[in-house]
């Protein structure tokens, strides 16, 4: 069972304008699907989702996107111009790491880490960073065995600890990467004061072709019952997800079926496809 799992950026009315800005920094991106609730685009290979959900969210550096690149002139030409109106969290630099390595939140909140290397080593352009922070500090290696039990084609690739005498608790995570679907996701702890954690502003979607896979993905990750909403779950680490059956895009695209699809959806917690389909 193994299903396409792609992260959601919740933005305040607007994904479009969002979308239409990656599109344009990232080479071989495009927008797939553009709607009043959500618009969907792939990023170097990558699919993304933009949903228009107003204010109470929006994306922080808890979930960022690693960028490993194989050229410098890449590199500065993609961090100047997400430099414009956004926030460098870590300069764009030579580090112990990487020849060039910089993070920075774009104009919209979201978070990109830059680095030069050799995409083979990675295996993928994009990858998600999770950073476990606060009361979450710590619970990286926990998160990442409980996330490859669930997901098919998952596995660790290694996990980095610090050791005494580094800057953060010895024993944390300093570095992680694993596979979740066959995708690379890569993940951390920081002890370090921050005012964010894991939030709706950043949530992976999971796309589901029966009602035993929405079953299975429901019953293995939710963990808070009052964050349970429109096929929103939200797991014991804090990261929000979305359980979705990969017909509701079409039938959210029928225009004799959309209204009635949207007012079903909206009062389910976990969906439920045939009322879906029904509908």
């Amino acid at each position: 069972m193994k299903n396409p799992i792609y992260p959601c950026l919740w933005f305040d009315n607007q994904a479009k304008k969002a979308a239409s800005f990656y599109c344009s920094v990232f080479k071989d991106s495009e927008i797939l699907e553009d709607t009043p609730m959500v618009v969907t685009f792939v990023i170097e290979g990558h699919k993304f989702m933009g949903l228009n959900a107003g204010p109470v969210f929006s994306p922080n550096p808890s979930i960022s996107f690693f960028v490993v690149s194989e050229s410098m002139d890449e590199i500065q030409y993609i961090w100047q111009i997400l430099m414009v109106n956004g926030n460098v969290l870590m300069p764009l630099d030579k580090y112990d790491w990487s020849e060039k390595y910089g993070w920075i939140q774009d104009k919209f909140g979201v978070g990109w880490q830059l680095s030069y290397g050799k995409l083979h080593e990675v295996g993928q352009k994009i990858s998600p960073v999770l950073m476990f922070t606060n009361e979450k500090a710590g619970k990286t290696e926990e998160a990442i065995r409980y996330y490859t039990s669930i997901f098919d084609d998952s596995s660790i690739v290694g996990i980095l600890k610090y050791s005494e005498n580094e800057n953060d608790v010895q024993g944390f995570v300093k570095h992680a990467q694993f596979k979740l679907g066959g995708k690379v996701f890569m993940a951390m702890d920081s002890s370090l004061p921050h005012t964010f954690s894991f939030s709706e502003g950043v949530s992976f979607v999971v796309d589901c072709k029966t009602q035993k896979e929405i079953d299975y993905y429901w019953d293995r990750l939710s963990a808070v019952p009052e964050a349970e909403q429109c096929g929103w779950l939200k797991d014991k680490f804090g990261i929000s997800w979305q359980i979705v059956p990969s017909v509701l895009s079409k039938l959210l695209s029928d225009p004799d079926k959309s209204d009635r699809v949207t007012k079903a959806f909206l009062q389910m917690k976990k969906f439920e496809i045939d009322k879906l389909v029904n509908a």
